[in-house]
């Protein structure tokens, strides 16, 4: 049985290692409604999320946890892109910047043109409502999104395929319609993922996908949708986001973005005149990855980073603090899926014993500060250069971070704190070599 890859905003849908590739689509996971749920309760697999292609060894055998599962064969034979109708880009050729207002702590406004977008600089995370972090309770989990809002955490990041996040989403919004001010409904945004399989990328199927997102998230307009794409031989990928531009120009979507393109796709993107403000990509104090490559193109070009992966499932924390993994039962269990998928990346970066010496340094200047490890973690990644805004994962109604989060605001990292966390940080291997560039560890074999 080949690898299977696996991306953070992603069920497992691509089979690596096989002569030809094949990817698998759930239906009960992309199409899931609540009146497919019984009792209110919304409990998803319990994937183990088993494989990086790019770490693990070879696997023998593989456990699949979808149901109704449809197979669609990729096809290589994709027309190539036209060099003239790409624009050279030059230095701020790419009118998208980001500005502070008031609030320069809290809130950035994403902007490309006349395209504009603000959002909460600690952007909430619906991942773990897909299933496999524990059972979730649907009042439980709007009442919690709306204690995060009251909070001033505001912007919720979900995908097509998160579970019921667009259906929570289209609930809370409701609510926040029906029982807060207009003031607190102007701030809010729900933030959304298209992730499409290697089909023909027609504009009445990209609308149609948009539409039903637009209907779950009872919205008449996304206020962000970042696209996905699998694999690069098929530069369908342009088709779709010329598609959704359209789709902008008509009202249904207000911001158009992407998540896990790699650098070389987001110039042939921009020198293809498609509009977008953000890439979304993996980004930790372990994954230096984006400070590179896609760094620089995103300083010339004005293109900001929406990080997630940024404290490693939890991983980044006091609870992980002074523990040995490799002895049996004798630390905290790598019971969700983010624990397992981010434990791969620290084993691929340099190891236990040099992330324990990571963690070490984080509490040293966690206690200086008066917060916790990960408040730190992040506050160092908003800090690099490009980066908008990070993803913190949010078990709604099982386990809540608001306070940590809103100190994230607060903080200031001194040269001292930086120099010390960067020190460590390099002393692990070079990702970029080992994985490649941003999104590669869901494309490679």
């Amino acid at each position: 049985m080949p690898a299977l890859s696996f991306c953070h905003c992603c069920v497992p849908l691509l089979y690596i290692g096989c002569d030809q590739p094949w990817f698998l689509l759930s239906e009960d996971v992309v199409d899931i409604r609540f009146d497919h749920l019984a009792e209110d309760e919304i409990e998803g697999p319990h994937d183990p999320f088993l494989s990086y292609p790019l770490f693990q060894k070879e696997s023998t055998s593989l456990a699949m946890a979808t149901t109704g599962v449809h197979h669609f064969q990729l096809t290589h034979s994709v027309s190539s892109i036209r060099p003239s109708t790409r624009t050279k880009l030059r230095p701020n050729s790419v009118r998208c910047c980001t500005t502070t207002g008031t609030t320069e702590a809290q809130n950035v406004t994403v902007k490309n043109g006349n395209d504009s977008l603000e959002i909460c600089r600690v952007l909430n995370g619906m991942w773990q409502t897909s299933g496999g972090w524990g059972r979730i309770d649907r009042n439980d989990a709007v009442e919690a999104m709306l204690r995060y809002a009251d909070a001033g955490l505001s912007t919720f990041d979900m995908a097509d395929h998160y579970g019921p996040a667009e259906d929570l989403y289209g609930i809370f919004i409701n609510r926040v319609r029906r029982e807060r001010p207009p003031e607190l409904l102007e701030k809010v945004r729900g933030l959304t993922k298209w992730v499409p399989p290697p089909v023909k990328m027609t504009s009445g199927y990209v609308r149609e996908n948009i539409d039903l997102s637009r209907r779950r998230m009872d919205v008449a307009s996304l206020d962000m949708l970042q696209f996905h794409w699998w694999d690069y031989s098929n530069s369908g990928y342009l088709d779709a986001l010329k598609h959704l531009t359209d789709l902008k120009g008509e009202g249904k979507i207000k911001t158009v973005a992407l998540t896990n393109f790699d650098t070389e796709r987001l110039q042939i993107i921009l020198e293809n005149d498609i509009p977008v403000v953000s890439n979304q990509v993996q980004h930790s104090i372990v994954d230096m990855r984006p400070q590179q490559k896609m760094a620089e193109l995103c300083q010339l070009t004005g293109v900001k980073l929406i990080t997630y992966g940024t404290v490693m499932g939890g991983l980044l924390s006091e609870k992980f603090l002074d523990t040995n993994l490799s002895i049996p039962f004798a630390g905290p269990p790598l019971n969700t899926p983010s624990l397992q998928k981010y434990k791969r990346m620290v084993d691929a970066w340099g190891g236990w014993s040099l992330f324990q010496s990571l963690l070490q340094t984080l509490k040293r200047v966690s206690l200086k500060h008066g917060v916790s490890i990960p408040t730190v973690a992040v506050r160092y990644i908003l800090d690099q250069p490009g980066v908008a805004g990070s993803m913190i994962g949010v078990r709604l109604g099982l386990a809540e971070h608001i306070k940590d989060s809103n100190a994230i605001f607060s903080l200031s990292l001194d040269e001292e704190d930086m120099s010390s966390i960067q020190e460590v940080s390099r002393k692990g291997k070079d990702l970029l070599r080992v994985i490649g560039d941003c999104g590669d560890e869901y494309r490679r074999a």
